[in-house]
């Protein structure tokens, strides 16, 4: 599925969306350069989870963990990730594994330890289309 968003406000409507439909177990993978949105349309979907506290990308901790939603969340911003293994000593696997909502930006930089059945969300800029623009690209896959 492919999303156009022309700003800031669509990113984040296109998140709270998909925020609104998650289900327990599930994890998102989200890719993208610096300053696409991957941060707003997280935002959005910690928003349709029904989280009401501020949620900022986890750059220096890895993860931040909110569960004053409807489910638990578990946002984890791999960009400092040297290697995949140090996402175990986080405990990634119990967080995948859990009874929340996964979601990990830059997730290219831990592919191979990424569980089967993640939704990639890709999000990209096409200045052409203006300097807001956004193409949110989501491929959902079955376990």
């Amino acid at each position: 599925m492919i999303i156009e968003s022309y700003s800031a406000e669509d990113t984040f409507l296109c998140g709270y969306r998909y925020g609104q439909k998650a289900r327990a177990g599930e994890v998102y993978c989200l890719y993208g350069d610096l300053g696409v949105g991957k941060t707003v349309f997280t935002q959005g979907f910690a928003k349709g989870l029904g989280i009401e506290e501020p949620v900022n990308s986890p750059t220096f901790t890895i993860l931040q963990v909110y569960e004053d939603g409807r489910l638990p969340f578990y946002h984890f911003d791999v960009y400092r990730i040297s290697d995949p293994d140090e996402m175990y000593e986080v405990g990634f696997d119990e967080y995948v594994d859990g009874e929340g909502v996964t979601f990990i930006e830059w997730a290219d930089l831990i592919e191979e330890i990424l569980p089967e059945g993640c939704t990639e969300i890709t999000i990209e800029k096409d200045l052409s289309r203006g300097f807001d623009y956004r193409r949110i690209i989501i491929k959902e896959e079955e376990a």
